[in-house]
């Protein structure tokens, strides 16, 4: 399924994958009903992404705090980080961050376009490390949920020594569940990172569910525009969608 974003600076079409189902079905329900058309890219990084999909900012003033509008209701996270990846171009679902959202669920509307930058192979080799650390990480605070209630039951005993050793055993447990499924770039995201571009820090962090396959020069022009310290546009950037 493609969409057509059309924007004050020239039309982008995007297609969306069917690898990612919920996010997909989504987005085409929103543009169905209208829901972006008069909403702008609300945040522009250059080399980096352009983020629109706040309802709020349809004829938002320019010192109105945009960003965290959208509908009643999350997404539930679809990562495949192997198909679907940050490369330049990369259609994204925009989401709260993991202090308020371990779950790494999707923003019901925002989404961003990744710009980004080409990456030495030695950069993507301490970026696939760190990705692996926070794969750990993410275990780890899942089985600690999952013993939630021994741990509160350890801790009004005040049995500190079986709590560190039940820490220490969900520790262990997250390293050697990591190493079975290590996270490793394909030769595929390797050669695209290196040579078209994009943003693989954000790869199993946040859902790709499509990408530009008309109108990236679109895309190039809107990330390289004046901000304000908000990282909003000055001249506004709408937007339009339609289904093609």
């Amino acid at each position: 399924m493609n969409i057509k974003i059309k924007t004050s600076e020239g039309d982008i079409i995007v297609r969306l994958f069917d690898e990612t189902p919920k996010h997909r079905d989504n987005f085409i329900k929103l543009v169905k009903e209208g829901f972006y058309n008069g909403t702008l890219f609300h945040r522009v990084i250059k080399d980096f992404m352009i983020q629109g999909g706040d309802p709020d900012s349809k004829g938002a003033s320019m010192d109105k705090n945009l960003g965290s509008g959208g509908p009643d209701y999350t997404i539930p996270a679809e990562f495949y980080m192997q198909k679907c990846f940050h490369k330049r171009g990369a259609l994204c679902a925009a989401r709260l961050g993991d202090d308020v959202n371990p779950t790494q669920e999707s923003s019901g509307s925002q989404f961003y376009i990744v710009w980004g930058k080409c990456y030495s192979s030695n950069e993507l080799k301490q970026i696939e490390r760190q990705l692996n650390m926070q794969q750990e990480q993410k275990v780890f605070q899942s089985l600690l949920k999952s013993h939630r209630d021994e741990t509160m039951e350890l801790r009004r005993n005040r049995d500190h020594e079986r709590l560190l050793e039940l820490h220490e055993q969900l520790i262990n447990e997250a390293k050697s569940y990591c190493k079975q499924h290590p996270l490793t770039f394909s030769a595929q995201q390797i050669k695209t990172y290196s040579t078209i571009g994009g943003t693989p820090f954000l790869d199993n962090q946040y859902t790709v569910f499509g990408e530009v396959v008309e109108g990236l020069d679109v895309v190039e022009r809107i990330q390289q525009a004046k901000t304000n310290r908000n990282d909003r546009p000055i001249n506004d950037i709408s937007m339009a969608m339609e289904i093609i």
